[in-house]
């Protein structure tokens, strides 16, 4: 039988990612009644570290609970987490172009990390892994976000920005992980894969 991960993500650049390094995988999406949402809250004080460290532990309880529930084959489940900080301060995904615009311009002219945090388990067995990236906005005007912001690019993704997107015309540099800024760190991830013994 062809060896395969479960990936819990709605994500179409996670899907996409690993697809580039060959990786079979099967979707394993949340049911009608979960609400994936609620695993994202930030927690008073949290570092954003140890916010997406958190959080992609809990995608993977939930998910590991969502493959048991379904009866599906046995094969490690990979969770994501993708935060956007600025300093401490965690910058999720905008609720409306207000946000967005509010977000964008903080970003703008600064450096701020992107953490990605990557975990793969089965009931049994479990590892994380975790990629730091830097990324420097140049100077933006406030008509540019608001373009930006037209696009409806910034929404759903972490900082209001995608970096494989039209954001990218505003990135005067970026250190660490291209693939870890879109979502899933191709090294990190590999390195996971091959410890359970997939992945070459």
């Amino acid at each position: 039988m062809k060896k395969f991960v479960y990936l819990a993500s709605q994500s179409p650049r996670r899907r996409q990612l690993l697809e580039q390094i060959g990786v079979a995988y099967e979707l394993l999406l949340p049911d009608a009644d979960e609400d994936p949402e609620s695993l994202e809250v930030v927690l008073p004080r949290e570092a954003p570290l140890a916010y997406v460290q958190r959080v992609t532990q809990l995608k993977l309880d939930a998910a590991l609970v969502r493959l048991k529930r379904r009866g599906l084959p046995a094969a490690p489940v990979l969770c994501s987490d993708t935060t956007v900080a600025l300093g401490r301060t965690i910058l999720g995904k905008p609720a409306d172009a207000g946000e967005a615009m509010d977000i964008l311009t903080r970003l703008a002219g600064q450096t701020h990390r992107v953490l990605t945090a990557v975990a793969l388990g089965t009931a049994r067995r479990r590892q994380q892994t975790v990629s730091v990236s830097r990324v420097t906005f140049g100077p933006m005007t406030k008509a540019q976000i608001q373009r930006y912001i037209d696009t409806g690019e910034p929404f759903g993704k972490a900082g209001a920005y995608g970096v494989q997107g039209r954001a990218a015309a505003y990135i005067a540099h970026l250190s660490g992980s291209y693939s870890g800024i879109m979502g899933l760190p191709m090294y990190e991830t590999a390195a996971l894969l091959r410890a359970f013994g997939l992945n070459g």
